[in-house]
Formats: structure tokens, C-alpha cells, sequence
């Protein structure tokens, strides 16, 4: 439990004794040193001869201008640790510092102890160099590969909400993150100041956020960097900020000034956590905050060529890009690099002196070895009930005749995972929780509210643990460092607004692509992202509200860390949560709707199905299944509401046309239907075949856009028989029938395409066709006289025989598709 520091330990901290800023000083040489070296020098690594141009790389990459300042803060916070035992991460908002933190995990030992071949001599330090922002070697940002990162700062404006999740039920966590001026002027980043209003320092770790204005970003001057101070200071201090100012260039003034800022906001820091841990929670306290105006690319080069580098936007990537060609520009590095003294921070081996050794923590108090930095350390299961106790329980001939909303059952299950698990889980939802029907969560928790409340307030304080806010990008972000520091959870949003933070997905995905290949990175929870109220059904907000382009996007991913689950009701929904929950290192998205809807599949036959990923549900069909002939059709579904127009289009052939031969494919795990050598879950050739045949045609009603089922199957056999009808662009403010018939995937639709491709010509099929285009066209008059959909859309129920659902099987290898 936090403790109030003693005056005698704050004072300490304050006033650092010469000794003290020497080796913190010495540290930030040697950081910067390495840090010009990654970017320029392929050779010499410690200048034990004159330079020359053959020493230089032949392409200059990578980011000086944030790296100094990043490593001054990065070497007083390591003071800090040392002196108070503090836990706390380092999250680099400007990602382009990557070499900096790379030398600074050099530097305490970390880099070394998981990269062996990097050691810690002259040898090592040529490795370090020769590999950055190179062929086989490690990117420019503060990525994956950087030991204590969890947020690469490539694309700008998330390291606050990183931050901010990082800390949520971690107490004794800091998370000093260090936001760049340029980094400010993001939407994301803007919208994250507010964290602490939903943070508590009862059982919360804190964030201190570092707001570093050093003026530029890449090629102009920064907003909040040309803003007037009284007026910067005022706008942080209405979002509930303390603010302490620190600027200058001057050494070793600047060591003195900052300790001073950075003891004072510790201090700050530790009398919230206890005042509030022995008293409870108050209101929301005034957290502090550090602005640090230090110069652009300070200590490196001043002028070049008469052009004035140091503190501008010419210091943002390399400040001197002719070396090999200019002899001039090659002394001025050569000058740049010695003015850090290697000759005192590096030994006769290569090796940092004692002198900067002296500015490390040790052990897992090193930012760079904290284990939240790491998943935690170890990687901890969800305690999960059985998600069958929230099930629906009906018979067999019951299916498709009453409906229920799905992602209420999910809620129920949730609330039930808040209890078992009071501190590892949370859902994070902008504003929607009880929207999408996942509010069964607040019989356990209220909303996290740190602002004053009222008496029309509903479930919202202080102690709450469900995470709104009307922000994708902060729920987004929170959930991805909850994850990344070893917490579970679920993030919910309305289907069209998962774009808003899609990039978001991406980058997380790509981060877990990445990170699953580093044999010291720890597993993490995956990130479960759910997506509701869907473009199907959001007939009443109209064309804003439609849009499956999540989908589309984050199929494309890689297929060892993504999946996409299409489940058709609500016991599927609880079988692919329940999984999803299981699982580490992936982005696993669900798409289902929150609306009442039909439900088809038995707990029994949903784990089934579900654990196969696809299946013929033989019940829904009428081809004789002692027969050996193909069926003259196939219907295939993905999706909740289109799998109701495939089975109503089955039925409607099964009554109206029963010498045609129909079969009805549900696919529930979308990539199955990819090839297993493009995707781990596609399902084999045989099993492909099996269930699509290899000629007969398939008309196929998709939840997303057609082009993403003719992606996944191609190479599968005749690939030209899918027809695809799904989402097109074809959406208003409407009923709710009416978004498949304008999209051309209802009922109707898909009957004519079925006897358009059927195999043989059937007779009775040309009548079929016209009855279901007399249907369209009554649809059309009826929803603009009547404001609804037809009654036998709205009355519809389905009818059939109870029979099995999914035929069992598994891959060529004999494993479960389930992965």
C-alpha cells in the first residue's frame, strides 16, 4: 500500500547532491551517444580512430530530435526508482525515439540479458548500431522488440490511454508517459486528458503524464509549442491538472530543476493514493502533470551550413544527411559524437563505466525489466463460469420460432466473470453498454465515475469497474494496455464506430504478430473486441449507422493472431465468448447483433458447431441425405441476421419447390473457409468439399462486404460458383426487412439466385421466381404505406424437422478446427 513519503526522502529527491547529477549526467551522455551512433555508424563504434566516411551507414534512418529529451526523463525517473522502490513503465508517446529507449535498455543491462548476442563491449555496441533501422534488425520506433515497451508511438496519439489502462487495478503501478508536442495535436491524444477522470486512486495505480515541448514536429512548429504558457497551463488545468513547469537548455541546471519537478509530482502522486486508501475516495483529486520545454534535438548539432538546426524542425530525422559525401558534415558529427566524451562512459572493452552504472535501478525495478511491461510477468487465466448456466434451453423443434436478444445472454455471462474475477476483468464500452444489452454487468458494477455525481445518476461512482466513455479511441486504448499488463476484458462498440478505432485493431494486431515471435515476450490476454448493433439493424439511424468495415479490414491481418466469429444466436455467441476468453496473443472480433432474433442451435449443438466452425444444418434443408448426389444448391450464411433470410429462403424452397434439392451451410468461424495453407483455421480440402461440394453452385448471404467471402475462398475449388449477396452500400433510414432487400441478401433475393444457379433446370422454378419478385414488389408498397415490414416478414417462423445440426469432423490432422 502506498505510504505518504517522509519530508527528509522528498527533499532528497529534490535537491540531488553533485554526485548525483553527475552520474545522471554521465547516463544521459552515454544514452546519447548510442543513440547518434544507431542512426549513422556502421563501424568504429566507439571512435577509437578518426572517423571517415567508410565508417558511415549507406542510409541514414531513424529520429534524433525527441531522443535527448526522452533519455533526460528517462534517467531522472531512474533516480527516482532507485531512491523510493517506485514500480513504474516508461511509455514513449513519441515513438521515433525508438534508438533512445534501445540505448537505455543498453544501458541498464536489459537489452543484453534478452538479446545475449548484443553484449556489453566494443563488440556489442557495433551490433546495437549495425542493426538499427536495418535488413534483419529492429525497426526505428520504440516497438515490440524494445524491452519495457508497450506502446510503439508509431502511429501518434495513443500513449496516454496506454497508460492510463496500464494502471486500472494496478496500485502500485506508475506509468510515466511522456507525450509529444506533436503527439498533443492528435485527436486521440486530445480526448485522453481526461483518464483521470475515471481513474481511482483507492485501487488504481496513476499515470504521470510528461507533456515534452521541445517546438517542432517534422517540418513545422508545434500548437502547443507557439502557445502562450499561461494559456497552455490553463487548458490542463481544466482538464485537472496540476501543472509543473520545467524549461531551459542549460546543464547541469536543468538536472536540478527537473529532479525538483519530478520529486514534487511523485510526492503529489503518493499522498492522493493515501490520503485516499486510508480515508476512501473523496471526489476526483487534482493529479499532477509535467511540462517540459527542453530544445528539439538539444545537445546535437546548432547550426549547419549557417542554418540553425538545434531547436527547430531540422532536427526532427537525421540533422546531417550528406556525411558520406560532405567533409565538412562528417567533422561536424565526428565533433557531435565526441562532445558526449565516450572516452569516460565506455572502458577499455566497450563496457559502460561504473559512473553511469551507478544511475541504474536494479532487478525488475529497471523500466525496461518491469514485468507490467510484459504481460505482467505470467501470463494469468480468466476464472470462467461455465457459459452453458446462461445458455437458452429450449428443444429442437423449438428452434427459429421465438426470439431473444443474444448479447443480453452475453452480459449475463460477463456479470458472472466480474464476480470471479473483481480485479483482472473489465469491459470497456463508449457509452453503449446498456445499448448493446450487456447491462446485466451493472448488477455487479457500477460505471467508473471520478467527477461528482447526482441523484438521476444510475450506476456510476467512484468504486465502479465498467469503463464508458463516448470515446472508441480511450476504451480502445484503455483495453490494449489492461491487456498488455496481463488483465482481461472486452471491448464493445456499435458496429460503424468500430472504425473510428480500427486502426487502433491494427496496430495491436500487429504489435501481437510481432511479439508472438520473441521467445521472452510473456503471453497476454487477447483483445476481444465485440461489435453490436449492426448495419443490418441500425434501420433506424440510417446510412451513417451502416457499415461492416471492421470486417473487411481486419481479415486481412495475419491469420496466426486474428479471428473473426460470426455467430448466428445467442448460444453460439456464449460458446465463442467463453473461447475468446481462453485465448492469448489475438484479436479475436465478434459480430452480433443486440436485437431480438431468431434462435436455432441447442447449448449441446452451438458447442458443437461452433468448436467445428462451420456446418450443414441438415434440418434447414431437404436433400436426401441417403443420397450420394450433390444437392441442386447450396445456401451458405454468415452472419445473424442473414443466416434468418438463408433459412427462411431454404424454407421457402423446401414448401414452394421440394423437387429442388437444397442445402444450408452456416459458417460461425469465418476464416474456415479459407485454405488451411492461408489460414490455421481453414478448413481442409476435404472437408471443404464435403460440405460445398466441388460443383454445385453456392449462394452465399454474407453480414459484411461480398468481396471478403470471394477473398477467403479463393483457390478453393470452382471458386466462380459463389455468388455472394451482402452489404453494398445500400442503406437509409428504413425498416428493418427492407436493409436486406435493398442490399439484395433477403429471402426473396436468394431463392431467385438459387434457381438462377441451380444445377438443373426444376420445374415450377420460373413460377417461384415471379411470386418472389411479386413479393419484392409488394414489399415496396407495403413498407410506405404501413411504415413496417409485410406481415409474413414480421409473423415468420421457421418450419422444419428436428434433425442434427453439424456433421463432426476435424482437419486433415485430426485436430479440432477450434483454434
Amino acid at each position: 500500500m502506498a505510504e505518504s513519503p517522509s519530508p527528509e526522502l522528498v527533499d532528497a529527491l529534490a535537491h540531488p547532491t553533485e554526485d548525483d547529477v553527475a552520474a545522471m549526467d554521465a547516463w544521459w551522455r552515454a544514452d546519447n551517444y548510442l543513440t547518434v551512433g544507431q542512426i549513422y555508424l556502421k563501424s568504429n563504434p566507439l571512435l577509437r580512430e578518426p572517423l571517415t566516411a567508410d565508417h558511415i551507414k549507406p542510409r541514414l534512418l531513424g529520429h534524433w530530435g525527441t531522443s535527448p529529451g526522452l533519455s533526460f526523463i528517462y534517467t531522472h525517473a531512474s533516480r527516482l526508482i532507485r531512491m523510493t522502490d517506485q514500480d513504474m513503465i516508461y511509455v514513449t508517446g513519441p515513438g521515433h525515439g525508438g534508438p533512445a529507449l534501445v540505448a537505455a535498455t543498453y544501458l541498464e543491462d536489459t537489452y543484453t540479458e534478452t538479446y545475449p548476442k548484443i553484449t556489453e563491449d566494443e563488440e556489442g555496441v557495433l551490433r546495437l548500431f549495425r542493426q538499427f533501422s536495418a535488413p534483419g534488425g529492429i525497426p526505428s520506433h520504440v516497438s515490440v522488440t524494445t524491452p519495457g515497451s508497450i506502446n510503439e508511438g508509431g502511429e501518434l496519439g495513443y500513449s496516454l490511454v496506454h497508460g492510463f489502462g496500464a494502471v486500472f487495478d494496478n496500485p502500485d503501478l506508475i506509468a510515466l508517459t511522456v507525450v509529444g508536442d506533436g503527439e498533443a495535436e492528435t485527436g486521440p491524444l486530445e480526448g485522453s486528458w481526461k483518464g483521470i477522470s475515471f481513474l481511482n486512486p483507492e485501487r488504481d495505480g496513476a499515470v504521470l503524464p510528461i507533456l515534452h515541448l521541445n517546438g517542432a514536429k517534422i517540418a513545422s512548429p508545434t500548437v502547443q509549442g507557439r502557445k502562450d504558457p499561461d494559456d497552455l497551463r490553463k487548458l490542463y488545468e481544466g482538464h485537472g491538472y496540476e501543472v509543473i513547469e520545467v524549461s531551459g537548455d542549460d546543464r547541469p541546471g536543468m538536472h536540478y530543476r527537473f529532479a525538483e519537478a519530478l520529486a514534487t509530482a511523485w510526492a503529489k502522486i503518493r499522498k492522493i493514493q493515501t490520503d485516499a486508501r486510508e480515508h476512501g475516495v473523496t471526489g476526483q483529486p487534482r493529479w499532477p502533470m509535467i511540462i517540459l520545454r527542453s530544445p528539439k534535438g538539444w545537445t546535437g548539432p546548432h547550426e549547419v551550413d549557417g542554418t540553425v538546426v538545434e531547436g527547430t524542425w531540422r532536427a526532427h530525422q537525421v540533422p546531417l544527411s550528406g556525411v558520406r559525401e560532405n567533409p565538412e558534415h562528417l567533422k561536424i558529427l565526428e565533433d557531435w559524437l565526441r562532445s558526449y566524451r565516450p572516452e569516460e562512459l565506455f572502458d577499455a572493452d566497450g563496457a559502460a563505466v561504473d559512473l553511469v552504472r551507478r544511475a541504474n535501478p536494479s532487478g525488475e525495478k529497471r523500466m525496461s525489466a518491469n514485468p507490467a511491461a510484459n504481460g505482467g510477468g505470467v501470463y494469468t487465466p480468466l476464472k470462467l463460469p461455465e457459459w452453458g448456466t446462461f445458455g437458452l434451453d429450449f428443444a429442437p423443434e423449438e428452434r427459429g420460432t421465438f426470439q431473444k436478444e443474444s448479447t443480453r445472454s452475453l452480459g449475463e455471462f460477463m456479470a458472472e466473470i466480474y464476480r470471479q474475477n473483481p480485479e483482472t476483468f473489465r469491459l470497456f464500452c463508449p457509452d453503449e453498454t446498456n445499448s448493446n444489452r450487456l447491462g446485466s454487468v451493472f448488477d455487479v458494477s457500477d460505471r467508473t465515475f471520478m467527477e461528482p455525481t447526482n441523484d438521476q445518476d444510475v450506476k456510476l461512482s467512484p468504486s465502479g469497474r465498467v469503463m464508458e466513455v463516448l470515446s472508441e479511441h480511450n476504451t480502445h486504448g484503455w483495453l490494449e494496455g489492461y491487456n498488455l499488463t496481463g488483465r482481461h476484458g472486452m471491448f464493445a462498440s456499435y458496429e460503424a464506430f468500430g472504425m473510428v478505432s480500427v486502426s487502433q485493431t491494427i496496430q495491436h494486431a500487429k504489435w501481437l504478430e510481432e511479439g508472438v515471435s520473441l521467445d521472452w515476450r510473456t503471453p497476454v490476454p487477447s483483445l476481444n473486441v465485440l461489435l453490436s448493433s449492426t448495419c443490418w439493424r441500425n434501420d433506424h439511424n440510417g446510412f451513417s449507422h451502416q457499415g461492416p468495415g471492421v470486417l473487411s479490414t481486419v481479415v486481412n491481418l495475419r491469420g496466426d493472431v486474428v479471428r473473426v466469429y460470426l455467430p448466428p444466436d445467442a448460444n453460439c455467441l456464449l460458446e465463442i465468448a467463453s473461447y475468446a476468453f481462453e485465448t492469448k496473443d489475438r484479436v479475436n472480433l465478434i459480430v452480433q447483433d443486440k436485437q431480438p432474433q431468431f434462435q436455432w442451435l441447442t447449448k449441446e449443438e452451438a458447442y458443437d458447431h461452433c468448436q467445428r466452425g462451420y456446418g450443414i444444418w441438415d434440418w434447414a434443408g431437404n436433400e436426401d441425405l441417403d443420397s450420394e448426389k450433390d444437392p441442386d444448391i447450396i445456401i451458405a450464411c454468415a452472419g445473424d441476421v442473414v443466416t434468418l433470410e438463408a433459412v427462411a429462403a431454404a424454407q421457402i424452397i423446401r414448401q414452394q419447390l421440394p423437387q429442388m434439392k437444397v442445402r444450408l451451410v452456416n459458417v460461425v468461424r469465418l476464416q474456415t473457409l479459407a485454405r488451411p495453407k492461408d489460414h490455421p483455421n481453414g478448413m481442409s480440402n476435404q472437408d471443404f468439399s464435403e460440405t460445398f461440394t466441388d460443383s454445385t453452385d453456392v449462394v452465399f448471404a454474407f453480414h459484411g462486404y461480398p468481396g471478403v467471402v470471394h477473398q477467403l475462398v479463393h483457390g478453393r475449388p470452382d471458386a466462380d460458383r459463389f455468388h455472394v449477396r451482402g452489404f453494398i452500400e445500400e442503406g437509409t433510414t428504413t425498416t428493418p426487412f427492407d436493409m436486406v432487400v435493398r442490399n439484395r441478401a433477403d429471402r426473396y433475393h436468394l431463392v431467385i439466385d438459387a434457381i438462377n444457379n441451380c444445377k438443373r433446370t426444376v420445374r415450377g422454378g420460373a413460377d417461384l421466381k415471379r411470386w418472389c419478385e411479386e413479393q419484392l414488389a409488394k414489399h415496396e408498397v407495403y413498407k410506405v404505406e404501413h411504415l413496417e415490414d409485410l406481415p409474413e416478414v414480421r409473423e415468420w417462423k421457421f418450419q422444419g424437422e428436428s434433425a442434427d445440426v453439424s456433421k463432426a469432423g476435424t482437419s486433415d490432422s485430426g485436430q479440432p478446427l477450434r483454434a
